[in-house]
Order: C-alpha cells, then structure tokens, then sequence
C-alpha cells in the first residue's frame, strides 16, 4: 500500500454536441457532428486529502463503430450510456489503489458493461470494444490528472516503484519484473512537438479552390492557406483505399503544395491513412510503387502508413511484411488489447498507433511494451479538443513517438477549445510545424483546469455584457 494510492468519491461526466466547422471524411465516412464528454473526478488519498482530476474525449462513434447497419443515434446513445456505467463501476470499485491498477481490475467489468449495453439497446451488432475504450477514456484520463493533483505531483512522475503498489510484470509478463512505466517516460516534457496536420478527404488544397461556401471565421479553409499560416511540414493525407488513381493523384497534389507553400522546410513528413478501406496490403503496395516511380523524393518523405486494412486481425490474417519492407505500417483501429499488439507483431505490422482515446491506463502498458522491445509507436488523433487534446500532447511531450502527435480540432472544432485556448495558446494555434508545452505545468497533467474555468466565466460575463 501507498500513502498516494486514490479512493473515487465522486464522477461527473457532462456531454456535449459539437459541430465541425466543415465536414471531416476519413474513410468511408464523413463526421458532421459529434458528441464530447468532459468528466470530473473527486479522489481522497490515503491520507484524507482530496482533489478534482478532468479528462475529456470525443465520442467518435463514426470511428469507433462505423457499422453503417446501426443508426448513428443509437450508437451515439450507447456509448454516453457505457460512460455513465463505467462511472458508477469506478464509484463502486471503493478501495485505495493506483490508477493503472484501478483500470485493470476494473476492465473485464468494462467489457461487460459494452455487452450490457448493446443488448439493452437492442444493437443489431454488438458494440465493439473500440467504442467501449473511447467511452471510458474520459473517466480514465481523469482519475490520473486527479491522482497527480491530490499528491502534488506531475502525473507522469508517479508510475515509479515509489507510487506504484505492482510493477508491469502484472500485466506484461515475466519479463517486466521490477519494471515499472516511468522507465520509458521522459523526465519533462519536451518544449515542443512536430504536428501532423490532417489533410482530410474533403479538404480543398489550394486558395483558388475557396469559395463563398468556406467557413468565413478568419481561419484557413484550405491545406495551402493552413501551411502558410502554421509553418506546416508534417502532413497526414486521408486516403479512399479503393480507386488507385485518385489516391495517387491526392497525394502527389498535397506533396507538391506542400513544398510549394512551405519553401523554408528543410523536408515534409508525410503519412497516409485509408482507415482501413484496403481490401488486402497488395493494394497499398501498388500504390507505394506508383509514387516511387513518379516521384523519388515523394516517396523518400513518406514516413510510416497507417492501418490500411480492416480491423479485425483474426477475420483477416494478412502478412504485412512485403508492405512494411516498403514503409513502415502501424496498426491503429485493431488495437484495443496486449493480444492485439502481439498477434500484429506476429503478422509482420511495423509497429502501433497509441491512442489516448483507448484510455491512458492502457496507452501506458502499450508504450512501456513498445519502448522495452524496440517496437516504433505514432501518436495519432481523435480530432482531439480542449481537455483531450492538451492530454494527448502532454502524453506526447513525455513519451518517444516516431515524430511528434497528429492534432487537428484546430482545424474542424476549434469553437469546442476557445477556453482551453486562451491558457495554452501554444497548444491550439501551431507554430512553425509544432505544438509548443511550455503551458503545461503544475500538478497531474498540467491543465490548470482552475485557470481554464476562470477563463470560462470571463468569457461569459463579457458575452452577456
């Protein structure tokens, strides 16, 4: 026992409908709207000290269960009900422990919970366990950011044998005796971090392209007018997955505006992503072969891809290795578990995409795995806003990702953030290609939420004056 382990005494999940400022398209879907869970938890320390910890998350149900056989409001309903679940398991769980070791108690009961869930809805597929994670990923990440708080500490400094009742050997084998997930941490945050910017299915690439029916809020509305302003040199290009010629004119097209827009970077980094719309790693092959042979240097600034074939491993065991020899691929929706981090390994996947909307407890075993085994992880987004995002580019500035975090709210929710904005600027408005942490600081994740809420009622008091 620790004299830091928490005791939950108190979660408050709030939900709200946000709305992109332009459609988003990843796949073979388009989000026009989505749900955002805040959540707040009170915990008491062994010592009787008490704190509020936040986290937040996007409920991307068109992402997490794009199951076009079940109603997006029913889905959407579903997983603000695996939240409210999950909340009280967390109340009910009752004993003194460490976050990570409150989590993985409490997972086989939040499996059980999505099971529940998708019968009482009457779901005609069960809700997958993807949705699951995100709906819990809230509650999670704030249960840490409070733990962090309650001890006066940074959060991060607390997953050491000092605060740590069990060490990873518990959930990662015989080889992690002893071994505990601040070994693969970083010490401090990093000052700043690369940023891939998403270039989405629907995005117009050049000013011309701009019309009257953009957004008129005074930001970009198009990937020229976002490099220019953002000094952008790392790109993510969503991609169909089913018609060769367009994803290879698409990316050849962001490749040349990039460097036409952008002359100051010494080199773009590029990833591509068809959010598992190949029907086999043949098809990402061949294209990776076209843009060899039409252009070198696209091709040379490629970096990693990312998760191009369906979720589901066991259904379809494809051999990787002939597309990771070419580039290197991670998976990204298939991994939900250890089980599923290993089997990838076994089918020749280059390495994982770690998400914090799959619950920070589990991002940090992933990690700790990855990082002791020499395994390559990306950071990449949920077009994460205010609270979530600030978590994952903390997440990011202390741990070792192949470059930098994806971040891209700015670009479709950015009215979801205006608050959070105003405390960490640094964050919400890219500099020169990167995301600058210098605003995280103090106890748990460094979101001086106090700050954000003062900012929150300011806002407010001028709005209505």
């Amino acid at each position: 026992m620790k004299p830091t382990d928490v005791r939950i005494i108190e979660v408050v999940p709030r939900f709200s409908l946000e709305v992109p400022r332009a459609p988003l398209k990843f796949g073979a879907v388009v989000m026009k709207e989505t749900t955002y869970c805040h959540t707040r938890v009170k915990v008491e320390n062994r010592k009787g000290e008490t704190a509020w910890g936040d986290g937040g998350m996007f409920l991307s149900a068109v992402w997490a269960f794009p199951d076009p056989d079940v109603e997006l409001g029913l889905k959407d309903k579903a997983m603000r009900a695996v939240v409210e679940r999950f909340a009280k398991a967390v109340l009910n769980y009752g004993r003194f422990a460490h976050p990570i070791e409150i989590f993985m108690e409490l997972e086989p009961e939040l499996r059980k919970i999505g099971d529940e869930v998708s019968e009482e809805f009457a779901l005609p597929k069960k809700l997958p366990y993807l949705a699951v994670l995100v709906s819990a990923s809230p509650i999670d990440c704030a249960i840490h950011d409070a733990f962090g708080k309650v001890n006066r500490i940074c959060t991060y400094d607390g997953y050491t044998e000092e605060f740590m009742n069990l060490d990873l050997s518990c959930w990662l084998g015989e080889r992690y005796k002893g071994k505990h997930p601040g070994m693969y941490l970083r010490k401090t945050y990093l000052k700043s971090v690369p940023v891939f910017h998403l270039v989405g299915g629907l995005d117009k690439l050049t000013e011309s392209e701009v019309d009257e029916s953009d957004p008129q809020d005074g930001l970009p509305n198009s990937l020229e007018g976002w490099i220019k302003r953002d000094g952008l040199f790392c790109l993510k290009v969503k991609l169909k997955g089913n018609d060769l010629d367009w994803d290879l004119e698409r990316f050849l097209a962001v490749y040349k505006i990039a460097h036409l827009a952008n002359r100051k970077a010494r080199r773009f980094y590029f990833s591509l992503d068809t959010n598992e719309q190949c029907e086999s790693p043949e098809y990402m092959i061949e294209l990776l072969n076209k843009i060899k042979e039409r252009e070198q240097r696209a091709f040379d600034e490629l970096l990693f891809i990312e998760q191009p074939t369906e979720r589901d491993l066991e259904r379809h065991k494809f051999d990787m290795r002939k597309l990771a020899n070419l580039k290197p691929v991670f998976i990204d929706e298939s991994l939900t578990s250890l089980e599923d981090f290993q089997r990838a390994m076994q089918y020749g996947w280059s390495g994982i995409a770690v998400k914090t909307c799959k619950c920070h407890s589990k991002a940090l075993l992933f990690i700790s795995k990855a990082r002791e085994e020499g395994i390559p992880y990306v950071i990449p987004d949920l077009t994460n806003p205010a609270i979530a995002l600030l978590h994952s580019a903390g997440f990011a500035g202390r741990t070792y990702p192949l470059k930098g975090l994806e971040a891209n709210s700015c670009q479709y929710f950015p009215k979801t953030s205006v608050n959070e904005a105003r405390v960490h600027p640094g964050i919400f408005r890219r500099i020169n290609g990167k995301l600058h942490l210098e605003s995280l600081r103090g106890a748990g994740f460094g979101f001086r939420i106090e700050e954000i809420y003062e900012e929150m009622r300011i806002w407010e008091q001028k709005s209505t004056s």
